[in-house]
């Protein structure tokens, strides 16, 4: 098979970004086409991961702890029933996936126990029909990527220059962030005044899956065969393309309630009221052949966190949700990447694709949070973190990255042990093959 016709559009698809290896860009296939991406890491860390152990004063203690991983691989395809009417689904397989075992005790009197070996998830990440009618307005249904934040929207990892996935992101709401629901979607305008927009209802955050050090993130969880739709989630989303090489989006999600999206969610929306959570964002990407540059700003805000925090605190610790609290009433979230083509810049065609890259995040779940007595901010999770390293694009669509990070954690009057770790990855994102 000659795979060299289908690089120029698998690089251009790098470097616009699309959502979701280039899921609307309908017309570069006929009837079906499948790949994927992945990333291999890691990390060689300076610090151990105990800094909110109970007792901690000092944050994470300095001692050796490095790890490998396989963060994600993920298959996607997309397949036509004709030209309108278009199936697109992605697995993934996170952190090697998961499994099972049986287990022959011999310090029990040699019983047989099924262990979980794994710590991972294999989870459909994608699996929705789409409805193509004009430029201007089409629909989705079924599971989608909830585009709230730059790294939901364009979360392959060529889309971004560090070996993981901007931190201060991930941290506050969930990523890579799919939920069910409908999506109406276009462009409108056309040369200097093209807007991009997508609108949906989906299934909304369960309130009591929140927790401290990750405030959203993990309140998407999915620990049940169906998601509650008692109280569903909104969200918009609209990116100006009006100017070569430039995207600027913004986007909102909101939810009235997300109390009513528990097991139990009448009970505890009677027992604690209403809990409305709001998330707003923007973000910009510029790319040329000298310099790409993203940065990108997260707002959050939970109304009446303090009775989510005792919600939280007294659900049933079989769940498996989180039981850290309290909950905040304020997360914020901003970060900036700057890189340079080397080649580019240097004018030496013959040389590899470098680019040296240098990136600033500032993050907290708990930025304000509600003071009822021993309800208070916990400031070992503020962290301001600087990211500098290199990547080498091997190809359009692979890439090999190397870094350093350092993070300071809390602020002028709460100090605790910095955190400095080294990494190196190796990505790719791609269409293997399509007809």
């Amino acid at each position: 098979m000659n795979f060299r016709k289908y690089i120029p559009a698998l690089a251009a698809s790098v470097m616009l970004s699309t959502v979701a290896l280039a899921q609307n860009d309908y017309d570069s296939f006929e009837r079906l086409r499948f790949g994927g991406y992945g990333e291999m890491l890691a990390n060689f860390k300076g610090y151990a991961n105990n800094r909110l152990a109970s007792g901690s004063s000092d944050g994470a203690s300095y001692e050796r702890n490095n790890t490998v991983s396989i963060p994600r691989f993920v298959l996607a395809l997309d397949y036509k029933f004709n030209s309108k009417w278009i199936l697109g689904a992605e697995i993934e397989f996170e952190s090697g996936g998961t499994g099972v075992a049986y287990e022959l005790e011999d310090n029990e009197n040699y019983e047989y126990e099924m262990e979980v070996e794994k710590g991972g998830e294999v989870a459909l990440e994608q699996f929705h029909i789409t409805h193509l009618i004009f430029k201007e307005f089409n629909i989705r249904a079924g599971h989608l990527i909830v585009p709230v934040g730059l790294t939901n929207a364009h979360h392959e990892p060529v889309n971004f220059f560090g070996t993981s996935r901007p931190e201060g992101e991930t941290t506050i709401i969930p990523c890579t962030w799919h939920e069910t629901g409908l999506e109406l979607f276009g462009t409108i305008g056309k040369s200097w005044y093209t807007f991009d927009y997508q609108a949906m209802v989906v299934a909304g955050l369960q309130g009591v899956a929140m927790s401290k050090h990750s405030w959203a993130n993990s309140a998407a969880a999915k620990l049940f065969e169906e998601d509650l739709f008692n109280s569903p989630g909104y969200v918009g989303r609209i990116d100006y393309r009006g100017v070569p090489g430039l995207r600027v989006g913004a986007s909102i999600y909101y939810c009235a309630n997300i109390l009513k999206n528990c097991d139990k969610g009448s009970e505890y929306n009677e027992v604690y009221g209403n809990a409305p959570i709001r998330i707003y964002t923007v973000d910009a990407q510029y790319t040329d052949k000298y310099v790409t540059f993203r940065g990108n700003c997260i707002f959050g805000n939970l109304t009446n966190s303090y009775d989510v925090s005792k919600s939280v605190a007294n659900y049933s610790k079989t769940a498996q949700y989180s039981t850290y609290t309290p909950i905040a009433k304020r997360a914020v979230s901003y970060g900036a990447e700057l890189g340079l083509n080397l080649q580019a810049i240097t004018g030496a065609s013959k040389c590899p694709v470098f680019y040296p890259f240098a990136r600033y995040d500032y993050y907290n779940p708990h930025e304000e949070v509600f003071d009822y007595g021993t309800h208070t901010a916990d400031y070992r999770l503020r962290v301001n973190m600087w990211t500098a390293g290199l990547n080498w694009k091997a190809l359009p669509n692979l890439v090999v990255k190397a870094n350093y990070t350092t993070r300071s954690i809390g602020d002028a009057n709460h100090h605790y042990n910095r955190e400095n770790e080294f990494a190196i990855g190796v990505a790719y994102s791609a269409w293997f093959w399509s007809k």
